[in-house]
């Protein structure tokens, strides 16, 4: 049987995308509540009824949340462009060798606005 087990995560974080236009709202440096879903797919072991321990999820995650929580995300090696897309793929390079099976990375940077990475 194949399974999707998902994570959430939260953390607080400043931007500046300099790449936008001028008197963009998003070009001046501002903060995000982000709100992190890492999900991992596999085949639930039929003698344990187990795919995947979360905790496993949450120990790969926790030096990343270090780094970027409470954090300016544009003085991060590799985020120099924080753009959501970038934090996302930023997160599934650190994150994939670490969690077989990471299947989807959604990062949600307002209630309304979130992006979704598949590592294609």
């Amino acid at each position: 049987m194949k399974i999707t087990l998902c994570k959430d995560f939260e953390f607080e974080a400043a931007q500046a995308l300099p790449s936008f236009p001028e008197g963009h709202k998003c070009r001046a440096m501002h903060g995000h509540s982000f709100k992190l879903t890492i999900s991992v797919t596999g085949e639930v072991d039929p003698k344990t009824g187990i795919f995947y321990d979360h905790a496993l999820i949450s120990e790969a995650m926790a030096p990343l949340m270090e780094t970027l929580d409470h954090a300016c995300l544009n003085d991060i090696p590799g985020l120099e462009i924080p753009s959501i897309e970038n934090i996302c793929h930023w997160l599934w390079t650190r994150l994939a060798p670490k969690l077989p099976g990471l299947s989807e990375i959604v990062l949600h940077e307002t209630s309304r606005s979130r992006c979704v990475y598949r590592g294609d």
